[in-house]
């Protein structure tokens, strides 16, 4: 009865950071709000039962908004873009049957904590303005480049200029109620215990916006959550859309489908690898279950007019830091979002976007915690260097290029490893004549060649050289002209050569 009411009071959790980011990522891919929402709802209920995580949550992702933008319209309407995230969906479930998610296996787990780090500071600057009352940028926006002209880094000055008071008193409170709720006081409370901080913090945001309502500082529109309005039956149909399959025959549109299939599974594949990292039970998951379950919830976004889901990594280390252990918090979240959006959405209108703020904030600042950067610089510059470039390029680009250049340096590295430690060298002066033993690894690669030209070139005249092939299974071309080189000019020298089960193929 216990674990069943922790993941509840999880959903709650989920749900309150969800909420902000379905509707804000809508509105940075310019589509309806309730597409983001239905996402949400998508994501929580029908990946959540297919999928083989415990605590993973999907739905609408920041990384596919400049996706989305472009695919629209480059396709010419959002029901053609609702067809191709259908095909996408039927795209990643032949990937699951192929186990392409076998990918997610060979991430450094540097570039996968690099992300998280980056992602809990991206979301901490974007939050930041909303939290004072600057909210120009979507909540869901995560692009550094953003919409009204500004990036990431200027919104941080820009925001000096549009203070407000009510906005920045609100979201401190916030912020001290969340902290106060992190205290032991807070958990181990009889009463407080039961009641999740940040459900706290946005009932005491309620509370204020009516309290300031008809006051000279009463909160404006923009600064409250801003939701579709679906009253009955009609609203509902003049805010759903379904999708148009017009173009199913057109070049085009198949590379819209196959992009957004490939990033979305890639994307959840990070997502699904960092959620397994931080899960204090070190569960881990079926990667292709989870392409599975992400392309049936992709197949349902196209057909009910949803934007396409993806395993997300905020909202599912909030429900880790909440304390979820089972799918129920993921899927009370969804219908959290179902419920309150179509029977009390004036209730949720009444939410200031800084008391959300806050509570975004505070997610970031639990995935990017300093003890972090301190243990990976321990580590050493091959950890550090791919960890803290993942979240540099992320900070100035997106998710998938950060990782992309962090799993760059972490090959540098995993070569140069390579090269240096698989050569068994011993060298030793025996009756006053150098002798060299060279013991060949299994594998003789191309990235091997640097290090072969390097120690031929120091072997001595007048000295004995034993080349042990005796593990040795394959051989770079360019390495093998090498050796066979070197062993043909020996003479010249008066190198002596003997040959240990050599038989370079």
């Amino acid at each position: 009865m216990k674990d069943y009411f922790i993941n509840l009071r999880a959903g709650v959790v989920v749900f309150l950071v969800a909420l902000p980011l379905c509707l804000g990522i809508a509105l940075a891919c310019n589509v309806p709000l309730l597409a983001g929402l239905l996402s949400g709802i998508v994501g929580g209920i029908l990946v959540t039962i297919f999928s083989g995580s415990a605590l993973s949550v999907s739905g609408p992702a920041a990384g596919l908004t400049s996706i989305v933008i472009a695919s629209v319209a480059s396709l010419g309407s959002f029901e053609v873009f609702l067809a191709a995230v259908f095909f996408a969906g039927l795209l990643q479930i032949i990937l699951s049957l192929i186990k392409a998610g076998k990918i997610g296996n060979y991430i450094p787990v540097s570039v996968i904590k690099g992300m998280l780090a980056g992602i809990g500071i991206i979301l901490i600057m974007k939050q930041i303005p909303h939290l004072v009352g600057y909210d120009r940028d979507p909540e869901g926006d995560f692009e550094f480049e953003q919409s009204d002209g500004h990036n990431t880094i200027t919104d941080l000055y820009y925001m000096f200029n549009y203070l407000t008071p009510s906005a920045v008193l609100i979201g401190v409170i916030s912020l001290l109620i969340l902290l106060m709720g992190e205290s032991e006081f807070y958990k181990k409370n009889k009463v407080l215990s039961y009641l999740p901080a940040p459900l706290l913090a946005v009932i005491f945001g309620i509370l204020m916006s009516i309290g300031l309502d008809g006051t000279s500082y009463e909160l404006a529109e923009d600064h409250l959550v801003s939701l579709p309005l679906i009253k009955n039956l009609q609203d509902l149909k003049s805010n759903l859309f379904i999708p148009d399959f017009s173009q199913i025959n057109e070049k085009h549109f198949w590379i819209i489908a196959f992009t957004l299939a490939a990033v979305a599974s890639l994307e959840s594949i990070l997502s699904l690898e960092a959620t397994d990292k931080i899960d204090p039970q070190k569960r881990i998951s079926n990667v292709n279950r989870e392409l599975f379950a992400q392309g049936i919830g992709n197949i349902a976004s196209g057909l009910i007019g949803a934007l396409p889901v993806t395993a997300v990594i905020v909202r599912s280390s909030a429900n880790i830091n909440a304390g979820a252990t089972t799918k129920l918090s993921a899927i009370f979240h969804a219908l959290l979002l179902l419920g309150t959006v179509f029977f009390i959405p004036s209730l949720l209108m009444l939410i200031p976007n800084a008391c959300l703020a806050a509570i975004l904030i505070l997610t970031g600042y639990k995935l990017t915690k300093l003890i972090i950067f301190r243990e990976y610089y321990r580590k050493g510059w091959d950890q550090f260097l791919p960890f803290i470039l993942t979240i540099l390029v992320m900070l100035v680009s997106d998710l998938l290029k950060g990782v992309g250049a962090g799993l760059l340096v972490a090959i540098f590295f995993i070569i140069r490893t390579n090269v240096r430690h698989s050569f068994d060298v011993v060298e030793d002066s025996i009756n006053g004549r150098k002798n060299y033993l060279l013991k060949l690894p299994q594998h003789l690669t191309f990235f091997n060649k640097g290090f072969v030209i390097g120690y031929l070139s120091k072997i001595e005249s007048n000295s004995i050289v034993m080349i042990d092939g005796s593990i040795n299974k394959s051989t770079d071309n360019d390495v093998k002209e090498l050796l066979e080189d070197f062993i043909k000019n020996a003479t010249e020298k008066n190198i002596e050569i003997q040959l240990i089960k050599y038989n370079i193929n």
